[in-house]
């Protein structure tokens, strides 16, 4: 390595040099005039010519020297040194991009450079100080379309999600596209417009429920999506009818007991069998289980409720709950109320889970614990029919429970515990806010305002329940929320979806608390009961607390979607006759 003076006019250009590009004409003018005050501060770097020529051929430096020529210099100093194996290819592409940044179209074109010398991609990693997948990333860029290039070149570069999509796509494909998206002279490319013509529907392996002997049978090839974040897994295929075929033969091999494979509507919910209602809550042992596939492709499970057969001393027959003026009634509505039956019904489903979740695992004294089962019992359910699941009837549902608080001698042995898991456990047997004969009404929502079962209610922010919103509900959550309100219903349901997807949204009538007027009513309508000349609470005026209030109106859709009518109790005869016996003694 040796320093000496050469006329700038004899130095000969590397073909092979690192920035194709050109620099701009401000950046080229301020060198100029620090070489006219001041000369060239850093030599250029060149080497002997290796093909028995006797001159010197740039390895770094190609703007000062053409621009110490534009200056008129008559001789510069220049560094020598010893030619590279790969004629300074690497040597360059360091200086360059350590100097300023390269072109991203010089970058790409000069990995590939490095790669036909011979370089490995983790050599040229370590190199540059970059990532071996960065590496990789930028050898996909280099098999865009040249013409692409050039254009990219030129400082008008598609988003990184546009030129992941183009970069995927084939040169046939890429040369079409370009031919018909081809831009003017001096025009800007409409690079979304040639990333939608290059698109191709994405399966991701991620998504994949099979394994590999299925992809395998299905000819499945997995892509790596270079551009996918570096934590998650972005291979992907798009042989979307394999893919899908796969997933299939999955579901119809490991299908569960009492499962079945349904197909999707236009919109992308499982159509369910006829009658058939989806349970939104915690599905019981006698549910029915439906798997399907989503838009993505990834196989999606629901569970839902057929109706049963009422047993015929309990039947209050289907037939006469939908014709005269009740199905006159529901063919010619009123104004929509904010939340439709189907939606009470979702209510109440999330109220008893999460009231179930808050009584098992929430903190509560012992003194709540006790005062809760007082009004757990005080409920207009207390037969009781239960909102929990099982198939237990009258005393054994509560002997279960029971039992744990004896010793194995028959005498009532128990630590607090114990005596805390038997009252939570009766507590969830009673306390339910589903609709229907199970439903304990405001003493449920009494219990779970108390211990805060409204922490532990879901996120109510789903496409399955804002269909049963009407547009001013929609409207204020969408205030409440801060999310501008669309000119469709469908579009504000939408933004909704989106807005809530990361996020907690539980609407105002599902929260626990009861309105105060409605509470004091039940309150006073209890203490009435106090006296012993006043009139039973059934023959009064208020039906606060009467269980035909909450339950849905009769028509045919409820009759669907609804629990069955008195499916688990025993026939109204032999509970008259109970009654009648307790009415005696």
């Amino acid at each position: 390595m040796q320093i000496t003076k050469v006329d700038p006019r004899a130095l000969k250009e590397n073909p092979d040099r690192m920035r194709q590009s050109k620099s701009s004409p401000q950046a080229d003018a301020l060198m100029l005039a620090t070489i006219k005050a001041v000369g060239i501060v850093q030599p250029p770097v060149v080497a002997p010519e290796t093909d028995g020529g006797n001159g010197y051929i740039i390895d770094a430096g190609h703007r000062r020297v053409r621009l110490a020529i534009a200056a008129g210099l008559e001789e510069i100093e220049i560094l020598v040194v010893d030619a590279a194996n790969d004629n300074g290819a690497m040597r360059s592409m360091v200086e360059n991009s350590v100097r300023e940044a390269l072109n991203p179209v010089d970058q790409w074109r000069g990995i590939e450079r490095l790669v036909a010398l011979g370089w490995t991609e983790e050599a040229i990693a370590v190199a540059l100080a970059l990532p071996v997948r960065q590496i990789r990333k930028l050898r996909l860029l280099a098999n865009v379309l040249p013409a692409m290039l050039e254009q990219m070149a030129l400082g008008d570069m598609p988003s990184e999600q546009q030129l992941r999509v183009i970069a995927a796509a084939g040169q046939v494909d890429q040369k079409e596209v370009w031919k018909a998206h081809k831009p003017k002279k001096g025009d800007t490319a409409p690079w979304w417009q040639i990333a939608n013509s290059l698109t191709k529907k994405r399966m991701y392996a991620r998504d994949a429920s099979f394994g590999d002997d299925l992809a395998q049978a299905y000819g499945i090839e997995w892509v790596e999506d270079l551009f996918a974040p570096a934590d998650e897994d972005g291979h992907y295929t798009t042989n979307v009818e394999g893919f899908l075929g796969a997933q299939h033969e999955w579901m119809t091999s490991n299908l569960p007991k009492r499962g079945a494979i349904v197909e999707v509507n236009s919109w992308g919910q499982p159509e369910l069998p006829k009658k058939g209602s989806q349970v939104y809550g915690k599905p019981s042992k006698s549910d029915h289980t439906a798997l399907y596939l989503d838009r993505d492709g990834k196989v999606q499970t629901v569970h839902y409720r057929m109706p049963e057969v009422a047993k015929p001393e309990g039947a209050i027959g289907d037939g006469s709950v939908t014709g005269g003026d009740d199905a006159d009634a529901v063919a010619t509505p009123k104004v929509r109320p904010d939340v439709t039956q189907k939606g009470h019904d979702m209510i109440g489903d999330f109220r008893t889970d999460a009231l179930h979740d808050a009584l098992g695992r929430a903190p509560i004294e012992d003194d709540m614990l006790m005062a809760l089962m007082v009004l757990a019992f005080s409920g207009q359910n207390v037969r009781v029919d239960s909102g929990a699941d099982g198939t237990f009837y009258g005393g054994k549902r509560f002997s279960r429970h029971a039992v744990g608080l004896f010793d194995e001698h028959g005498k009532l042995a128990f630590d607090q515990d114990s005596l805390r898991v038997a009252v939570r456990s009766v507590l969830i047997d009673v306390l339910s806010c589903r609709r229907g004969m199970s439903n304990s009404g405001m003493v449920s929502r009494i219990a779970g305002e108390a211990i805060g079962a409204d922490e532990f209610l879901p996120n109510m922010g789903s496409e399955d329940f804002l269909l049963c919103l009407s547009r001013q509900a929609l409207e204020a959550s969408c205030v409440e929320a801060s999310v501008q309100t669309r000119a469709k219903v469908r579009e504000t349901r939408a933004a909704l979806v989106e807005h809530f997807a990361t996020k907690h949204f539980v609407h105002p009538s599902a929260r626990f608390a009861p309105p105060a007027d409605e509470l004091l009513e039940w309150i006073r309508a209890g203490a009435a009961t106090g006296f012993v000349d006043e009139r039973p609470q059934d023959d009064g005026d208020s039906d606060i607390d009467d269980p035909s209030v909450d339950q849905p109106e009769h028509d045919t859709d409820d009759l669907v979607e609804g629990e069955p009518q008195n499916a688990d109790l025993p026939g109204h005869d032999e509970y008259d006759e109970d009654v009648d016996q307790r009415a005696a003694a």
